[in-house]
């Protein structure tokens, strides 16, 4: 269970990021942070593939490292301070829809969807939705998903093709670039709790109608 060495460790990161503290401070990382936080990851993988049959099984395919990539980055501060998992059939690495799993020393963050997506995905899934729009528009605006996300996000394109102009009318979101939903909330009353399983799992289950449709848009 994630509980409070968890928040201190992070906590003590974000005063000291840079790696002699990181090193100085490893044993604890290893027992009180990337153990339970992978313990979570792995319960998740047990309940997300009775949604998503071909999520990777095993915890490793799922977690980010909590070294950050500096190489094209201004902030060149080494560590991220949370930990990050991404649940999608073939890994974190894959190109198709999944769930997201962000959790620092006070906030996680819960969502899910595509953010990077190519020209030739992107055209697919904006066919998808000129196909069957109404189906996309009861997908976003369902209870569930608007009670634990509010709305789909994504940065929105100036311009899109002139055969999906009158879409426009029916749904803006036809013009996003990415589509994905995310929340955050409070750590502090999960510390502790198996009660975090339960609500990640409410989050997943709310997305996961979005998913399927862009799935099949891309496959």
């Amino acid at each position: 269970m994630i509980a409070a060495p968890y928040v201190a460790f992070f906590e003590g990161l974000e005063q000291n990021n840079h790696k002699a503290w990181f090193h100085a401070n490893k044993a604890t990382y290893e027992k009180e942070v990337k153990l339970p936080f992978t313990d979570l990851v792995a319960s998740l993988i047990s309940e997300l593939t009775a949604l998503e049959a071909a999520i990777a099984p095993n915890p490793k395919d799922a977690l980010f490292r909590i070294n950050r990539d500096v190489r094209f980055s201004k902030d060149k501060t080494p560590y991220n301070l949370l930990m990050k998992a991404s649940f999608a059939p073939g890994g974190k690495k894959s190109k198709l829809p999944g769930f997201y799993l962000g959790i620092g020393a006070h906030r996680v963050h819960a969502g899910g969807g595509l953010m990077n997506l190519s020209g030739a995905d992107l055209k697919r899934i904006r066919q998808a939705i000129a196909d069957d729009t109404q189906g996309f528009v009861s997908i976003v605006s369902a209870a569930p998903f608007v009670h634990h996300f509010g709305e789909l996000k994504g940065n929105r394109a100036k311009r899109i093709d002139k055969d999906l102009q009158p879409v426009l009318e029916k749904t803006k979101l036809i013009a996003n670039k990415q589509f994905y939903a995310m929340r955050q909330f409070d750590l502090a009353p999960y510390l502790n709790s198996d009660q975090l399983n339960t609500v990640l799992m409410e989050h997943f289950k709310a997305i996961y109608p979005l998913n399927q449709f862009l799935k099949k848009a891309l496959t």
